[in-house]
């Protein structure tokens, strides 16, 4: 009987973050008294978040199970899945499992936040199997915008997840091998439960062309401007990408100076694992770039999401304290704006070529993720039972389900989850029958969690009608006014040119205490609150804002 039980029991899919948009990837799944989680990534704050510098996960349901939970598994070393790794690991401490070079770059992060010898690290080769509780993980090799990415096969009693983690097919990377299809295929035929599958690009049909290809081109732009200093902006994490841009360097005959924090640290941590090789001598500081050349020169920087703290941006708008641009200087956006970064490209763009620069943006990048057909390879070879897809906006999420259907399923057998969802799975069914806690930690400096959307609501305010602050004096015991009620805005009018405007609101204001007066209110919080009222449908009457009206008393 208890065999036939256990058999039963349904493994929950629970995604914690990821769904709906483009980063802070985090899933659980729970067998029982097991857990373990799939990535652990940040996400960057959207424009109405003033001041936050980061997003990161709510992890209340690990918090509340934590006896349950085993470790984390890390397909790659992206920071939407390894950029909350030090802030959720302050509360929710267990071992982390990732390949080499992913681990490299949690390590240094781990570091940078005084972690490393708190958190357990467990280096994973491909083809490794991890027992964890009831459940038993593989990790696959895929190709990806960055090395050492992973799939991951999970065996639960229920049945086997394949989760595919950010991923493409490359049957010709620039280090390393292809992607194991092979393995794919082999897990297929045992049976499997559902495919987790990245929807970034499922929208766009075709295969997700080789990041080989880009290196042909970037070959070309290297012939054409033999004359002239080239600046090439991409992801710090695509090491395949600077391999590619240091091999045609080095086939030129030109120095590589290479600019922006994240990008000098990913690839000293890339060429100590021995994932980059470098000619000799061919990397030079920015400091040396006056000693050559412009036309013997290249610089690899961060900042082609238009990034305004990143190092092309500064450059271009001429604030870089080493780099200044020139006239004719060949400068190569190798990536595509992620969706919401247009805007701060283009004005990057604009900058850059209005000091004369040649702006190269077409064609110098591929994707690092699967397209339509690449998409319908890993399901044909995978042939699993049910479709939850993952990674990416809600329309990115129907794409992929359209692709499903397009490949027999039916509506039933594909599961667009919500973050927070609990879908309960086995060979009898799925639905999701739960929903736990989830959302939005903002990070703002130091504090985590300690802007909410109160405060966010308070700086949209401020942002948008500034701040009228009323200061008086009132007399101890009598509540008689002494000093004031004086008037301090900011961001609100340019009080020089508003003086009429100012002089009323002080008339309004003294009537008000007048009042107060001669009706006795003498507690603070009513005085307040007439002064808020009285003040604010004045100010809303002449100039319709509504600045946030904050009064100080103060007692003699």
């Amino acid at each position: 009987m208890k065999k036939e039980e256990k058999k039963n029991s349904k493994l929950k899919i629970i995604p914690l973050g990821g769904l709906e948009q483009i980063g802070m990837n985090i899933t659980a799944f729970e067998y029982e008294d097991s857990i373990i989680v799939v990535d652990c990534g940040l996400a960057f704050p959207e424009d109405d978040m003033y001041g936050v510098d980061l997003v990161i996960p709510d992890v209340t349901y690990l918090k509340d199970n934590i006896d349950k939970v085993k470790g984390f598994f890390i397909t790659h070393g992206h920071e939407d899945h390894i950029g909350a790794i030090p802030y959720v690991l302050r509360e929710v401490n267990v071992p982390i499992y990732a390949t080499k070079l992913t681990n490299a770059i949690i390590e240094h992060k781990l570091e940078e936040h005084d972690m490393l010898k708190k958190v357990k690290r467990k280096v994973v080769k491909y083809g490794q199997h991890i027992n964890l509780g009831c459940f038993r993980v593989e990790f696959i090799r895929t190709n990806h915008s960055i090395q050492d990415a992973a799939a991951l096969a999970i065996y639960s009693p229920a049945g086997i997840i394949v989760h595919t983690g950010d991923f493409k097919v490359d049957y010709t990377p620039v280090f390393g091998d292809a992607i194991d299809l092979q393995r794919f295929g082999e897990i297929g035929k045992k049976g499997v439960l559902a495919l987790l599958c990245d929807s970034t690009n499922a929208e766009r049909p075709g295969f997700t062309n080789s990041e080989k290809s880009v290196g042909k081109t970037l070959d070309n732009i290297f012939a054409e401007h033999k004359n002239t200093r080239i600046i090439i902006a991409t992801f710090a994490s695509n090491v395949d990408r600077v391999q590619q841009i240091i091999n045609s360097a080095d086939r030129y005959g030109r120095k590589v100076a290479i600019e922006g924090r994240s990008m000098v640290n990913i690839i000293s941590i890339a060429s100590e694992l021995g994932y980059l090789s470098l000619p000799d001598n061919i990397l030079i500081d920015v400091d040396q770039l006056k000693n050559y050349p412009d036309e013997k020169t290249v610089i690899i920087t961060t900042g082609s999401q238009g990034e305004s703290m990143a190092a092309l941006s500064r450059m271009a708008s001429g604030v870089h304290k080493k780099v200044t641009i020139k006239p004719n200087d060949t400068i190569v956006f190798s990536s595509h704006p992620i969706p919401g970064n247009e805007k701060s490209v283009t004005g990057v763009i604009n900058d850059l070529m209005r000091k004369g620069a040649d702006v190269i943006f077409e064609d110098v990048h591929v994707s690092g993720h699967a397209c339509k057909e690449d998409i319908k390879l890993i399901y044909s070879l995978v042939n699993p039972k049910y479709s939850i897809p993952v990674h990416g906006e809600y329309k990115h999420l129907i794409a992929q389900a359209k692709i499903a259907e397009e490949l027999g399923y039916d509506k039933d057998h594909i599961k667009i989850l919500s973050s927070g969802d609990v879908l309960e799975i086995n060979e009898n069914g799925a639905e999701v029958t739960n929903h736990v806690q989830v959302g939005n930690i903002m990070v703002d400096g130091l504090g985590v969690g300690d802007v909410g959307n109160i405060v966010l609501r308070d700086r949209q305010r401020l942002a948008e009608d500034g701040i009228i602050v009323v200061v008086m004096t009132l007399e101890n015991g009598s509540g008689q006014v002494l000093a004031g009620p004086d008037i301090v805005s900011r961001g609100f009018v340019y009080v020089r040119n508003s003086e009429s405007l100012m002089d009323e609101a002080k008339t309004v204001l003294d009537n008000t205490m007048e009042y107060c007066m001669d009706h006795n209110i003498t507690d603070w919080g009513k005085i307040k609150n007439e002064v808020k009222d009285a003040l604010g449908d004045f100010v809303w009457k002449e100039t319709k804002r509504r600045p946030m009206i904050m009064p100080i008393i103060m007692e003699v």
